[in-house]
């Protein structure tokens, strides 16, 4: 009598192990899948995409080990007849056209138009910005 006890203890505590790891083992694969869309959402998603235009201060390269590209456009809502930015606000942006790198250097101070794409967060290695042009043009 006693060995039938034992037997079906060790049935039932086979099943509640069983249950149990396919219990976590569809939460972790939903914890896994949850995570996967947040990265994707934080990082690789555009959330907006346009056009600014403004007077491009300031161009420069970034960082201890990995290098960006940063810069800063002073951008204007009043217009001047002279080359005075009225009203003004900043937009920081990094630069990821690498083939575009001499041509910012050369036009620091000029009135430009740039392509940008804003993501929901910043990688370290993408730069210190949300905002990633890609494309410019002068005034």
């Amino acid at each position: 009598m006693c060995a039938a006890n034992t037997s079906a203890g060790s049935s039932l505590w086979g099943k509640t192990v069983r249950k149990t790891k396919k219990i976590l083992k569809w939460t972790l694969t939903i914890l896994i899948i949850f995570l996967a869309i947040f990265i994707y959402w934080k990082y690789f998603y555009t959330y907006s995409e346009g056009y600014r235009a403004g007077l491009l201060q300031k161009f420069s390269s970034k960082g201890t080990i990995f290098k960006t590209h940063e810069g800063e456009m002073i951008l204007s809502s009043i217009a001047s007849n002279r080359d005075i930015a009225l009203a003004s606000e900043k937009f920081l942006f990094t630069m990821i056209n690498k083939d575009l790198i001499r041509t910012f250097d050369t036009i620091q101070g000029e009135m430009v138009i740039v392509h940008y794409r804003e993501k929901n967060g910043s990688l370290f290695w993408r730069g210190d910005s949300r905002y990633l042009v890609d494309s410019v043009k002068l005034k």
